[in-house]
């Protein structure tokens, strides 16, 4: 019986602050790391996976993850459903920990990169991309996956089953086409708030020529520097391109109002976390003022309870899962069938450090099995920091191209832990 032998857990940071690369009005000087988790196995097979934060305070991260080692060490090397959900439900479940959040901030984040790394070793079992290694599951093992605890209000077993039932004919036919065109794909590169007007507008006018159909700007820092970018950015694109803003939570909800009616001019597509990720209370009431414009956010919104009141209360037109913030892979199916039920188009929030890599597979798995479409859906796309994955992400064309490769996606070459491991690490200790 193969089974968990260790788990290594390491401190990558890079120095993405040197270039601003990631600056924004609430961030303006981070260094884009990973608290990288390993689960090796007697087998020969380990599974990959990361926690990302922004430099000061990965250590912390890393440290939650290690806590969660005696659950995994010794245990049998999951390989389907019923092993995947069983684990979650452990990690989630562990009493003491759970105390410091509960499910919720650092220790849900490690938990969730505990269980991404399993769902990496199963996928390479299985060989199969993780996407893939999902979509072959029947809707009942998925169903089974899910903790609907807190949730049976607005969604129950019944109907995620329901859900998955209506798009199960479907699957085949979507899995070719994803394999056949890709996914659909918007850059944040051209619009950091560090970056000069220059290298704005000539990263604006090369996402166009690279086929994207949709930019992002960070916004927040200062009104009339908001205005002069975005003019800048609509020159650069045309009015066929949209143009989504940030505001990276930077507002009170009366700012946010005010802010973006200066800023409506230039037909902003959606205004991505204006204020609180926490106040679902203020996003309705910034939704409610501000359309046509959308309210996105979800990227930093910790569990599935919250995101099931922002959905069931209309207080978000577009969620922004991420991949490494809530508990994993089982939490953002959640999370994913609550949006189905509530019909909000699901655009994953990305960069960052192996974000890219792992939320492709969480948007392809929800358009073959769950979702069904990719109307009005794009994955968040920052070319930074791919070329340390063994399997990296690749968008061409402004679509991100499927993986095939078995996995998550989520395992970094060994040269790039060395070199970037904090503090020990060349990158770091070289004077």
């Amino acid at each position: 019986m193969a089974r968990v032998t260790s788990v290594d857990v390491l401190d990558i940071r890079f120095p993405t602050s040197r270039e601003l690369d990631g600056s924004d009005a609430m961030n303006p000087d981070p260094d884009y790391s990973a608290a990288y988790v390993v689960l090796r196995t007697d087998i020969g097979v380990d599974g990959h996976g990361l926690a990302f934060t922004i430099g000061r305070g990965n250590d912390v991260q890393a440290a939650a993850i290690q806590a969660l080692a005696p659950h995994v060490v010794g245990r049998e090397v999951p390989r389907d459903a019923a092993a995947l959900g069983e684990l979650s439900r452990d990690l989630v479940g562990d009493s003491q920990l759970r105390w410091l959040g509960p499910e919720k901030g650092v220790v849900h984040m490690a938990v969730g990169a505990v269980v991404n790394a399993a769902w990496d070793l199963a996928a390479k079992l299985a060989d199969r991309p993780l996407w893939r290694f999902m979509a072959e599951m029947s809707p009942e093992e998925l169903v089974s996956l899910v903790d609907f605890r807190y949730l049976s209000d607005a969604i129950t077993p019944g109907e995620a089953l329901a859900l998955l039932r209506a798009a199960d004919p479907g699957r085949a036919e979507r899995m070719k086409v994803l394999l056949d065109k890709g996914y659909p794909a918007y850059t944040t590169s051209p619009g950091w708030l560090g970056y000069s007007d220059d290298k704005l507008s000539g990263l604006a006018r090369q996402a166009v020529a690279d086929g994207f159909d949709m930019i992002k700007l960070k916004v927040g820092g200062d009104l009339g520097d908001d205005v002069r970018r975005m003019r800048l950015a609509r020159a650069a694109v045309g009015s066929q391109v949209r143009i989504a803003v940030d505001a990276n939570q930077r507002w009170d909800v009366a700012d946010a109002v005010s802010w973006m009616k200066e800023l409506a001019e230039f037909d902003p597509y959606w205004i991505e976390e204006p204020t609180s990720p926490d106040d679902v209370l203020g996003h309705l009431a910034i939704a409610r003022a501000l359309r046509p414009i959308r309210v996105a956010t979800g990227e930093h919104v910790h569990n599935r309870v919250m995101f099931k009141q922002l959905l069931a209360s209309g207080a978000i037109d577009v969620l922004q899962l991420d991949a490494a913030r809530v508990g994993g892979v089982n939490e953002n199916l959640a999370i994913l069938l609550l949006a189905a039920k509530f019909g909000v188009p699901v655009c994953p929030h990305a960069g960052g450090v192996g974000l890219c890599e792992l939320v492709q597979h969480l948007a392809m798995f929800d358009f073959v099995a769950v979702s069904g479409t990719w109307e009005n859906r794009v994955i968040e796309w920052v070319d930074h920091l791919h070329e340390h994955f063994v399997t990296p992400a690749v968008v061409h064309n402004g679509r991100y191209e499927t993986p095939t490769a078995p996995g998550f996606s989520a395992e970094i070459h060994p040269a790039s832990l060395h070199h970037f491991a904090y503090p020990s690490g060349p990158e770091w200790s070289a004077p």
